[in-house]
């Protein structure tokens, strides 16, 4: 549900030889990762100093990592951001925030609990897991994602045959 911290991405490989890294990006895109003024990384909290889009890549300089040897220690951790730091639009949320919600239909009969979202080309998966340990894929379209509310940690969908 709701925490203090979002997962943002993850290190990939170092960049250069003076201390830059490379970020795969979890969220909408590399400049709104590059536009928070400070990253977590290994429960550090690291100024972004300068930063570039490099295709789907954040090529990063962070304080206190001035060279290649430096920049490998952080090779594979995860980057995370302060929540309080994002500014959203009204009515969006982080996805992360939906997961361990409660999946309801439109009649309030339970389905499961959100347990992983897949990210693909045409739309999300939502994997829902009951509670015999089945697991529904529902399509993250409005079709079936009828209303989600990470605050009350509800999610309500409309299901056909088959899910």
């Amino acid at each position: 549900m709701i925490q203090d911290y979002i997962d943002a991405g993850r290190i990939v490989n170092t960049h250069g030889v003076r201390g830059e890294v490379k970020i795969e990006v979890w969220l909408d895109s590399p400049r709104m990762l590059a536009s928070f003024p400070r990253l977590f990384i290994g429960g550090c909290e690291r100024k972004l100093l300068s930063s570039r889009v490099h295709q789907k890549f954040l090529i990063a300089a962070l304080e206190g990592i001035e060279d290649l040897n430096a920049a490998m220690t952080l090779k594979g951790k995860t980057v995370r951001i302060f929540r309080a730091d994002a500014v959203l639009p009204p009515g969006s949320f982080f996805l992360q925030d939906l997961l361990g919600a409660a999946v309801r239909t439109e009649d309030g009969s339970p389905v499961g609990t959100l347990t992983d979202i897949l990210e693909r080309p045409a739309s999300d998966i939502y994997v829902v897991t009951d509670a015999a340990g089945g697991e529904h894929l529902i399509p993250a379209v409005p079709a079936f994602i009828l209303d989600s509310d990470p605050v009350a940690g509800v999610i309500t969908v409309r299901l056909i045959g088959g899910m």
